[in-house]
């Protein structure tokens, strides 16, 4: 089994500094944030050295998780949960299939998949089977909740109605009741 990245060893505020730093700095400067990242190992008492391209890997990780947020964020800003729900359900058919994509270069290069890998790979695809339930739910409610507002306004709209029509008060209520589906 392949030995731990030395970003894996480095304590988790450590981790979220890096990535602070490296937003800050445009995701640039990696040789300085390497430097800045080594000296506070050194004064934590850690025998630690992390190089360049392990900050530069991460870094280059960040962008692209930004990058990534961003686009989804603009693609889903101006989607109702419907549209939502279908380019969620397109994203979990595109990252599973990187999934397989993956699994299937990996046993042609060294024919096996590090077992931190596979945890990892399934841990994403579980997260994002529930993700998909969570959004199927949300996507539930809000057909139930426009049901509802459709009846609720049907329910008044027929309640004027049946007002201006002189009915009695109790017929009224029986008509609204009807509409909106509840015992009277």
């Amino acid at each position: 089994m392949p030995s731990p990245r030395k970003l894996d060893l480095i304590p988790v505020e450590l981790r979220q500094w890096l990535a602070e730093e490296l937003t800050a700095r445009g995701f640039a400067d990696i040789v300085e944030v390497t430097e800045a990242l080594n000296a506070r190992l050194q004064d934590e008492g850690l025998e630690l050295q992390v190089g360049k391209s392990a900050v530069g890997s991460f870094s280059k990780l960040l962008k692209n998780q930004r990058e990534a947020f961003a686009m989804a964020e603009t693609l889903l800003e101006d989607m109702d949960i419907e549209r939502e729900s279908d380019m969620h359900r397109v994203l979990m058919q595109m990252i599973a299939t990187a999934a397989v994509q993956l699994m299937r270069t990996v046993s042609e290069e060294n024919g096996h998949l590090d077992a931190k890998d596979l945890m990892s790979l399934g841990r994403m695809l579980k997260d994002l089977m529930h993700s998909a339930g969570i959004r199927e739910k949300l996507r539930e409610d809000e057909r139930s909740r426009i049901a509802r507002e459709v009846r609720e306004a049907a329910a008044e709209t027929a309640s004027q109605a049946a007002h201006s029509a002189g009915m009695t008060e109790a017929t009224v209520e029986s008509i609204k009741a009807a509409i909106l589906g509840v015992s009277k």
